[in-house]
């Protein structure tokens, strides 16, 4: 199971509802923490999280209302005992901005800190990868997908029925191949089934191109900023930023199952439905997400 803990839901300005943007995917031992704007450790706090279980962040882009909060939680780490590698990746120009913060924010650390500019796929382990993708955004911004490769299972209630014994026949069964046990064969496919990719996308800030759909297709949880209504179409546009109507039609075409809108304006505080209204005439699995909700995928 992935877990999505969304920390901050607003755009470049916060609100009394809304934080500046963050959001926590967990997997197994990975906490993969993406943006992380300015309160992002007292919502943390709020959510009963532990920072120190961090084991990489993405940044989307340097712009504040997505990297502000990258000093504290880093101070945060050293002063409370984090001892693990800190990889940190962004697009072209992450290692001379961390840098710089490090310099104008000097404070012990002990840490070992590894700072990536990334593009595709940029990191892989038999269970899941990650890739970036660059968007417009006026400066370098990236995209981010987490692909959580397919594997076999063993279907347990089969495996009741075979009475066959745990241990090394049954990772046989999970690499696909037939057993034998006490002379009688036991064909893997009648014994396992296939658990697919699940794939979960984040576009947290961009103007619409040619890039997302491709990039986002065939997504479980497609995470997409939805600064405006489509009314302000042309506000969107001027400040590269989507629409609602635009995110949505991004998860209708790339066949996405789920589309989740965030980075929202406060200027919809009152009026939170206007955003989700619009999505749903395009796309009817479209939801809004508030600071600190949680999905399971």
């Amino acid at each position: 199971m992935i877990k999505m803990t969304f920390l901050g839901t607003s755009d470049a300005i916060p609100s009394v509802q809304r934080n500046h943007t963050a959001v926590l995917l967990t997997y197994n031992k990975e906490n993969i923490l993406i943006d992380c704007g300015e309160g992002t450790q007292r919502q943390f706090r709020k959510a009963g999280l532990n920072p120190c279980k961090i084991t990489r962040i993405l940044i989307t882009h340097w712009h504040g209302d997505h990297i502000l909060g990258i000093s504290g939680i880093l101070q945060t780490l050293a002063l409370s005992g984090y001892n693990k590698t800190l990889f940190i990746y962004g697009p072209k120009g992450i290692k001379e901005h961390i840098q710089d913060l490090l310099k104008l924010f000097p404070f012990r650390r002990e840490y070992n800190l590894k700072i990536e500019e990334v593009q595709g796929k940029f990191f892989e382990t038999p269970e899941f990868f990650l890739e970036a993708k660059s968007m417009t955004h006026g400066i370098p911004c990236n995209a981010y997908s987490f692909v959580k490769k397919s594997h076999i299972r063993i279907d347990k209630n089969e495996l009741k029925k075979s009475k066959l014994p745990s241990g090394p026949l049954l990772q046989k069964l999970k690499q696909g191949k037939d057993i034998i046990h006490n002379k009688k064969k036991y064909l893997a496919k009648n014994l396992t089934f296939k658990e697919n990719d699940k794939k979960i996308s984040l576009v947290l800030d961009t103007s619409i191109n040619n890039s997302i759909i491709p990039f986002v297709k065939d997504s479980d949880l497609l995470i997409c900023e939805s600064s405006f209504d489509p009314e302000l179409k042309e506000k969107a546009e001027e400040h590269k930023h989507l629409t609602s109507a635009q995110a949505a039609e991004i998860a209708k075409k790339s066949k996405s199952k789920k589309l989740i809108l965030t980075h929202i304006s406060q200027r919809y505080n009152k009026d939170k439905k206007k955003i989700l209204n619009s999505a749903r005439k395009i796309f009817k699995n479209s939801f809004l997400v508030n600071d600190l909700d949680i999905l399971n995928v």
